[in-house]
């Protein structure tokens, strides 16, 4: 195992993949509610567009910020030189690619879920608003689907990291992670009840 696999922040948000399936069953269900009212590819980049381009803009100029749960994160301050070296490796080109490959995937889900949403129609039915509500409401939670396929995609690159690279990884400048990094919430000084900046 390597060092700095006992970083809990990778494990949470790692786990938060477990969330992908029930953030795209609400995708079928939006993309089902009422009748089209738009050309296929109309509504397809639409929801596309809700759910893409944010957390792909985030993720390639400034990364999601692992040390925060819902809403708060912890002041950059608090970070340790381990965690402060655990940013620095969310900033690699090969993160960027993962991002990008990730997004091509999720665009696939995406096309595959329209195919197959006439089969959700009756319990779609019961979504107020009709379909107007229904691709908004698609389009939000592909944004969650895609929030919770690239951090978690973030953190299994960093998570392979050699013990070796580790090593020789420098940590992030505190005085640049506000800049650099999306750090979502009220900051804090503490958030999980062990360790330094926890």
């Amino acid at each position: 195992m390597r060092s700095f696999w006992k970083e809990p922040f990778l494990w949470i948000h790692l786990v938060g993949l477990a969330a992908l399936p029930l953030t795209l069953e609400l995708v079928w269900l939006g993309l089902a509610a009422g009748y089209p009212l738009l050309p296929v590819w109309l509504e397809l980049l639409l929801v596309a567009t809700i759910g893409i381009v944010p957390v792909l803009w985030m993720q390639l100029t400034h990364p999601f910020d692992i040390f925060s749960l819902l809403i708060v994160a912890l002041k950059p301050e608090q970070l340790s030189q381990e965690q402060q070296k655990l940013l620095s490796l969310f900033k690699t080109q090969t993160n960027k690619f993962l991002t990008i490959a990730g997004t091509v995937l999720m665009l696939w889900i995406l096309w595959q879920i329209y195919r197959v949403a006439p089969i959700a129609v009756a319990v779609a039915s019961l979504i107020p608003g009709g379909h107007i509500v229904g691709l908004l409401g698609a389009g939000l939670a592909f944004l969650a689907s895609n929030l919770f396929l690239q951090v978690p995609l973030s953190v299994v690159q960093v998570m392979l990291t050699s013990e070796s690279e580790w090593q020789a990884t420098l940590a992030y400048p505190v005085a640049k992670i506000h800049q650099d990094f999306t750090v979502p919430g009220i900051k804090v000084n503490k958030i999980l009840p062990w360790g330094k900046g926890g």
